[in-house]
């Protein structure tokens, strides 16, 4: 079933509860990127020029108990400034106080309520919990794409008690990118995965395997797919239980007519801590370890991105951390970015934070702002926080 887009809500004088992705990096109280923040600007702006009332809400990192390192405050202060106006941080996110603090607001008016996991309830999706955040809420949004993987009261049990819902700006856009590249995608399609795991691929390869022409490994995965195939890999990081299931992949996508290109040479150090050290083999020495594709693998690559008119990236194809380890993603990054006429979606989490501040990243199609969420997606699997908005 279809969600239905904020726009199609009248929010004229109603308090909206606007579940936020705000779970951004600090160092003490200043935020190093603000891009989850920026991502939802675009909603929070169109429930304010509605005269509706902004009653936003998060989770900052993993709190064990309430602590004020993990206190939403910097956000508060960051959207104050972002949008020109005053933006209140309430003590909590449920209780007397905040009730009050909500009912007081305005038409155009907007709030932030602090961290919802400093309450456990809110990761247990209790029920009394969710009740007591929806209470005096007229509407309820989900712009948080990044937090869709998770059934939480503040994604799923929220709307069980408000029955007016939508999806936000960034939502939609999230969703409507990941479906243009895996719903009849344009073709030539083309997969590029990397990261560590191949465990954390299975099910995006398998459900990809019938939506893409070809498939480019890099990142420490890559060495799992290698030692399947009899190639020495030194010291790379592999995964010995997943060997057999790396072949049975690469079988898999032979069967579909699929291209399962590895790296052909590659970037190797005696640590990723020692970046002296490096230097391209094609052979990679038993006291050695692979850190990125090389360039003959980088441009084998490219040429095989060349003709693409789909592009879904999700994970780095090194240790892009550090500068030397980093040319295969970037080189491959910007290749893609300059692809003519192709819809290019870049998966969140780490390829996100690779790409993203590349003075080219702004022409890609799309950069996901969730992890979790975006590989759930192209695995197939059903997001509640998208389930729950279903009208």
């Amino acid at each position: 079933m279809p969600v239905r887009p904020i726009t199609a809500l009248e929010l004229a004088g109603k308090k909206v509860l606007v579940r936020c992705d705000f779970n951004v990096p600090l160092e003490g109280t200043r935020i190093t990127d603000p891009a989850r923040i920026d991502a939802s600007l675009d909603t929070i702006r169109y429930i304010l020029k509605q005269r509706g009332i902004a009653v936003m809400c998060s989770h900052l990192g993993r709190p064990k108990e309430r602590s004020a390192e993990l206190s939403l405050k910097p956000v508060a202060e960051y959207l104050t400034n972002a949008l020109g106006q005053k933006v209140g941080l309430a003590p909590d996110c449920i209780g007397d106080v905040t009730g009050r603090m909500v009912a007081a607001l305005k038409p155009g008016d907007a709030i932030l309520l602090e961290n919802l996991r400093f309450h456990k309830e809110e990761e247990a999706n209790d029920r009394d919990f969710s009740h007591e955040l929806a209470r005096a809420k007229d509407a309820y949004v989900n712009d948080a794409f990044g937090t869709a993987h998770r059934a939480h009261a503040s994604t799923v049990g929220v709307t069980r008690f408000i029955p007016e819902r939508a999806a936000g700006i960034l939502m939609m856009r999230e969703l409507d990118a990941l479906r243009a590249v895996t719903e009849n995608p344009a073709r030539p399609s083309v997969a590029i995965l990397g990261g560590a795991k191949v465990s954390d691929k299975i099910g995006v390869i398998r459900n990809l395997l019938n939506k893409v022409d070809t498939i480019l490994i890099g990142g420490a995965m890559a060495y799992t797919f290698l030692k399947a195939a009899n190639v020495p890999i030194g010291k790379s990081r592999v995964e010995e239980d997943k060997l057999d299931l790396a072949r049975e992949l690469v079988g898999e996508a032979e069967k579909h007519n699929v291209q399962f290109r590895l790296p052909i040479d590659h970037i190797i150090a005696t640590a990723p801590d020692q970046p002296e050290t490096a230097r391209t083999v094609t052979e990679i020495p038993f006291d050695m370890m692979g850190l990125d594709i090389g360039p003959a693998t980088t441009d084998d690559f490219i040429a095989r991105l060349a003709p693409a008119k789909t592009v879904i990236w999700n994970g780095p194809l090194g240790f892009f951390e550090h500068e030397a380890f980093s040319h295969g993603t970037m080189r491959v990054g910007e290749a893609v970015a300059n692809l003519s006429g192709a819809t290019t979606i870049i998966g969140g989490g780490d390829t996100a934070a690779a790409v993203g501040h590349q003075p080219w990243s702004s022409r890609f199609t799309h950069i996901s702002t969730g992890g979790g969420a975006t590989l759930e997606y192209l695995e197939g699997k059903e997001l509640p926080g998208v389930k729950a908005l279903e009208v």
